[in-house]
């Protein structure tokens, strides 16, 4: 199997384009130091990963600021700390300031010419169109939690995507889901029966899964890569 037999890539934004973890963590540290919250990087994430998780479970119809906004105050609880309002609508509202790994935008300019490109995120509509200004690159189809009215994981998400893609008269056996959550991502889409690239951003030094909680099952991913210009690099040796 070779990168060269697809047609289109369908991407996970957050983790895979936009450096989520880096956005979250900056997001959060300023009232954590407030609060005296002593967590470093990765117990931070992880108990982020804890508490969205859950909330999604619970409220899959709740736009991602407000969802963001209640996970905040589930990790105020978590800690024993105070969320004010301003404090939940601030994190909420914090998705266009997370910035984008330093590879996205040239390497998705780079795929525009060979692929489709498509976003199966878990966001709402206006906070992706602030982190797209951040990747510069027009996609071709954009489906959010909100128009699909569910969290990935849920298979309602990828059931979406197959529908979409049928209607554009493309079959799933020409389309790679390329993202970083196994959680999120591609537990579901393999289940889905798309073929799936591991952008494996954390890599084998990393400890845990960062803000994204432990796969439920194994799973084994058609091709691994560490980075989107990784990549670009096999893309452009097989071409």
């Amino acid at each position: 199997m070779r990168l060269t037999d697809f047609d289109v890539l369908t991407f996970d934004c957050y983790g895979t384009l936009i450096d989520w973890e880096s956005g979250i963590h900056n997001a959060l540290l300023p009232w954590l130091d407030r609060e005296g919250i002593a967590a470093d990087r990765d117990e931070a994430l992880a108990a982020f990963a804890e508490q969205e998780s859950a909330q999604q479970a619970e409220t899959p119809s709740l736009l991602y600021p407000a969802l963001l906004a209640a996970v905040h105050k589930r990790l105020a609880a978590h800690w024993g700390a105070a969320s004010s309002d301003e404090d939940a609508a601030a994190f909420g509202a914090s998705v266009g300031d997370w910035p984008a790994f330093a590879d996205s935008a040239e390497s998705l300019q780079y795929m525009k010419r060979h692929y489709k490109l498509m976003i199966l995120s878990n966001v709402d509509r206006a906070s992706f169109a602030r982190s797209n200004e951040r990747l510069g690159v027009e996609f071709d189809a954009i489906f959010t939690a909100e128009d699909i009215g569910s969290y990935k994981p849920d298979p309602a998400n990828f059931n979406y995507l197959l529908n979409r893609l049928a209607e554009m008269d493309i079959d799933k056996s020409r389309v790679l889901h390329t993202a970083q959550s196994l959680f999120h991502d591609h537990v579901p889409a393999k289940r889905a029966g798309l073929t799936t690239a591991w952008i494996d951003r954390r890599g084998d030094d990393a400890d845990g899964f960062g803000a994204t909680m432990p796969p439920p099952v194994d799973v084994e991913v058609d091709f691994r890569m560490p980075s989107l210009a990784a990549f670009v690099e096999r893309h452009r040796a097989e071409a």
